[in-house]
């Protein structure tokens, strides 16, 4: 039987920076470490956004590395707060930590070169340093890709040492966020008319592309960058990698109604959700496929979403309407 005292999530007072610290330390003295200079490259890269006036495919020079600072200041803490819950392969689990922390920071490091030569990053094979870059960094997202698949495949054998229901969001969310990852494979794909080069016996600047039915760097939506015109892959990108914190959301807010809700309303309502989220992502990414913006959503798109939202909310009300509060144990939907 799960104890407040084996939850932190239940205690009614938060733990200081320091302590928050000291347990990210002590799950991975990496990854705190990749954290850490993660803020610091948050701090470079809204400094180049600000005072470098220089623009990379209709953006700001160093917005790309903003970006994907922000991403990795709320990547790293997430990994070290799930990590923290499993017990077994400590050993394994220190490794899977440590190496996902030196192949970003090998990225942070690329993104700063590019970003001072005023140079895209992705994608871009324009000259043989370019291209070396851009080979470097595609080893290395391949080996953080597959260095992570591992973690989770020891998370899912993790029995739960919380609470059941929430251990189940955090196992999912780590699901959905190796989709996500996935999905940025998608990109590497050269476009059409990257290969209709390529078969005329041309050369090309850039392998591969965000944008879907144009080139990169056109009309965008606002702070994201995103086509505002057209397909762009990076929406589902996105969307999948951040599953984790959304789902160990759901948990939370669950944990938080147990006096409600049983634990099997609990864990089908978290099956739920991952469901309607990794439909989502479905939904957006087959979008972007279709060469379709965001903003400009089609009959076939805006019912996909529709039928989402309608299944979704009777989906969740059928369940939370059965059952009788907490008492109810022992379901076998959990993993």
């Amino acid at each position: 039987m799960t104890t407040t005292a084996q939850f932190p999530e239940a205690r009614q007072t938060m733990p200081g920076a320091g302590a928050i610290l000291r347990q990210f330390w002590a799950t991975s003295k990496g990854m705190t470490i990749f954290l850490i200079v993660s803020c610091f490259f948050l701090v470079l890269a809204l400094a180049g956004v600000i005072v470098d006036p220089r623009e990379v495919l209709g953006q700001p020079v160093w917005m790309k590395s903003l970006k994907f600072a922000i991403s990795f200041v709320f990547y790293a803490p997430t990994v070290l707060w799930m990590f923290s819950y499993v017990k077994i392969r400590p050993r394994l689990m220190r490794f899977v930590l440590d190496a996902c922390a030196a192949a970003l920071s090998i990225e942070i490091v690329l993104f700063i070169i590019q970003a001072v030569r005023g140079q895209a990053m992705h994608f871009n094979i324009s000259t043989p340093f370019d291209t070396a870059l851009w080979n470097i960094m595609s080893i290395s997202i391949m080996l953080f890709y597959i260095i992570n698949i591992i973690g989770f495949v020891v998370f899912l054998r993790q029995k739960p040492v919380a609470d059941r229901a929430f251990m189940l969001s955090l196992k999912l969310g780590m699901g959905l966020m190796l989709i996500g990852f996935g999905l940025g494979f998608l990109m590497t794909n050269p476009s059409a008319d990257q290969l209709k080069t390529l078969e005329a016996g041309g050369t090309l600047a850039a392998m591969g592309a965000h944008t879907v039915g144009a080139v990169d760097g056109g009309p965008g939506i606002a702070l994201m960058g995103w086509s505002s015109e057209h397909g762009d892959l990076r929406i589902a990108h996105f969307i999948g990698i951040h599953g984790a914190q959304v789902l160990a959301l759901v948990g939370w807010l669950l944990y938080t109604a147990k006096q409600r809700f049983s634990d099997k309303q609990r864990l089908t309502l978290i099956w739920g959700a991952a469901v309607a989220y990794l439909g989502l992502v479905a939904s957006v990414t087959v979008q972007a496929l279709r060469g379709q913006a965001l903003f400009q959503p089609d009959a076939i798109t805006l019912g996909s979403w529709l039928g989402l939202a309608v299944v979704s909310i009777l989906f969740a009300s059928v369940v939370m309407k059965q059952g009788s509060g907490a008492g109810v144990q022992g379901s076998e939907i959990g993993l």
